[in-house]
């Protein structure tokens, strides 16, 4: 399946300042897959090595003895038989088990700069800091973090725009086309780019999911998968954490994120999942789940927005589900309200909500909302080339009334409302209406700085 990341590798391959690249992600994003499949088996063919820490004991147990980017290459090379030169990928996949061939990752920058390296893992960062706790602080040989030696990249669960160029290439070169021009699309094709939404909200966009649902156009198989990489989800919190009441909470935690947002006040509530307890008590968990990429946080900015957009931790937040496939599956609606003609009676705003958060995050733009007096809301606020864009998120053809509101304290350069309606521009208002289908393309456009009418 095509990926929009593999072009994130290929510059990465061919920039002059080329460093060791780590690649992050949620488990079963498709960090593998990518840089096996896509990358290494196209772009460097039968020259590349690819070395699983999770069950190349071996190597692990050697590469956990030293740090020696020369020894790792010498011994590496021998155990293939295979002469490692600037012609030659290395791929270190799973390297939350081997903690110090990140360390190693610093001197093949410093003296093997040539020799192109790609390191992949889940959890990443907190088996790391688990491992830090452990050491202590007195500990000497505390693990550094090669700061300034790497290049990094964040694979996430498919958005839409790579959802519907697997699934249909014409109709996502149709949409995109559309975008580009600014335009609204004929009627009756606008209907069936939202008919792939509604499939994108049920499938999500987790690869095995999205491809047992393209190969087969089989529903239940694309849950059932979902079902299963849910529980694995579960499964994986009792890894990395340093109590059974921290894992617990993290369980509790990522079952009840529907729950919290589905409520007529959507800030996180802790009462809501257990009894007495305060946000504090989550802290813990918040982290694991937002480090593991499981789980999108959004931060509340206050009446007057200042920029740079800051997140006060102090303040209220919302969390979302970093793959809308689980999110439906987590909330327990019926699969048929996704394709019923009653759908949108039957779906709640919250996940389109949930959807436009995961877009956002996708593209590289940190979440925000914005919350005034008298219940005034608005779901996003992005800032884009030192600019305000307010975003609301309408399931169907509401008006955005908190927008007056917010702009009584605020300048912005004009309002994004995401609906299911066709694209459009209100002048007198400064309200851009778009299609949820342009959401990809104008989360892109949002973090590269490129927004325009």
């Amino acid at each position: 399946m095509k990926r929009n990341a593999l072009q994130n590798l290929i510059d990465w391959n061919t920039s002059k300042n080329r460093k060791p690249l780590i690649v992050y992600g949620a488990r079963q994003a498709g960090k593998t897959y990518l840089v096996l499949a896509l990358f290494a088996k196209n772009y460097y063919e039968n020259n590349y090595i690819y070395i699983d820490f999770k069950i190349e004991d071996e190597i692990r147990e050697f590469c956990t003895n030293t740090a020696n980017a020369g020894k790792i290459i010498e011994y590496i090379s021998l155990r293939f038989g295979k002469q490692i030169n600037e012609k030659t990928l290395l791929i270190f996949d799973e390297i939350q088990e081997c903690s110090n061939i990140i360390s190693s990752l610093k001197y093949f920058c410093q003296d093997y700069r040539e020799i192109p390296v790609i390191a992949t893992g889940s959890m990443v960062r907190i088996k790391l800091q688990r491992e830090q706790h452990k050491r202590g602080s007195k500990n000497n040989n505390k693990f550094l973090f090669p700061i300034g030696k790497i290049n990094q990249l964040t694979v996430y669960p498919m958005t839409f725009d790579e959802f519907l160029m697997n699934r249909n290439q014409m109709l996502y070169e149709t949409v995109k086309k559309a975008y580009q021009e600014r335009r609204p699309l004929d009627h009756t094709i606008h209907e069936l780019a939202m008919e792939h939404i509604y499939q994108y909200l049920l499938v999500g966009g987790m690869p095995e999911a999205v491809n047992a649902y393209i190969e087969n156009s089989d529903l239940l198989e694309a849950r059932n998968i979902l079902k299963v990489l849910y529980d694995n989800y579960l499964a994986d919190m009792e890894l990395y954490q340093a109590s059974q009441e921290s894992v617990l909470r993290s369980h509790a935690l990522f079952q009840n994120i529907f729950r919290e947002l589905n409520k007529e006040f959507k800030n996180f509530s802790p009462g809501l999942i257990e009894e007495k307890s305060k946000t504090r008590d989550f802290a813990t968990s918040i982290q694991w789940l937002t480090l593991a990429h499981i789980v999108n946080q959004s931060f509340q900015l206050k009446e007057h927005v200042t920029l740079p957009l800051l997140s006060d931790l102090d303040s209220n937040f919302r969390l979302y589900l970093g793959d809308i496939g689980m999110f439906s599956y987590q909330s327990g609606v019926n699969p048929a309200s996704f394709i019923s003609s009653e759908r949108d009676n039957t779906l709640s705003g919250i996940f389109f909500e949930n959807f436009v958060a995961n877009e956002l995050v996708a593209k590289g733009n940190p979440l925000f909302y914005w919350r005034g007096k008298s219940s005034a809301e608005l779901e996003f606020i992005v800032s884009s080339d030192n600019k305000l864009y307010p975003i609301d998120v309408k399931k169907g053809r509401g008006t955005l009334n908190s927008l007056e509101k917010f702009s009584n304290h605020n300048t912005f350069e004009y309002a994004i409302k995401v609906s299911k309606n066709n694209y459009g521009y209100n002048s007198d208002q400064k309200i851009l209406t778009i299609p949820f289908y342009f959401m990809p393309f104008v989360a892109q456009d949002l973090e590269n700085g490129t927004m325009k009418l």
